[in-house]
């Protein structure tokens, strides 16, 4: 089992910046990518980041983040960080840490992925 927390979120206004970070405690060996996603009020929940633990650094972004989001991660702590800058109102939702590979009969699987509780990104106008 993979435990996530996630801190971070808060009330900012438009243009400014938060950072999020999502710990990952357990059977952490078996993660492959570490990533964020948002929901906004009765809307899907939408990928926002990921980063690649193993293999390289390779990272994803949603088009309406790049250039503005940035997605970071530390190994040694098991740890994944969203800088968020140049904040707008349309990225208020609740972001989600999500974590793809886990141990699955003994042996590590990408059909394995755990989620965070969430943490509120309010952005005022």
């Amino acid at each position: 089992q993979v435990h996530l927390v996630e801190s971070g979120g808060g009330l900012v206004q438009a243009g400014g910046s938060l950072r999020l970070s999502c710990a990952a405690s357990g059977d952490t060996v078996c993660i492959s990518t570490m990533g964020w996603y948002r929901q906004a009020p009765g809307k899907e929940r939408d990928l926002v980041a990921t980063i690649q633990i193993v293999r390289g650094r390779n990272t994803s972004y949603l088009d309406s983040v790049k250039g503005r989001f940035t997605i970071s991660r530390d190994n040694a702590r098991n740890t994944v960080y969203l800088q968020m800058n140049s904040l707008k109102p349309e990225d208020t939702a609740v972001y989600y840490c999500h974590v793809t590979g886990g141990r699955s009969n003994y042996v590590c699987s990408n059909d394995v992925d755990y989620w965070g509780q969430g943490t509120q990104v309010t952005v005022s106008s």
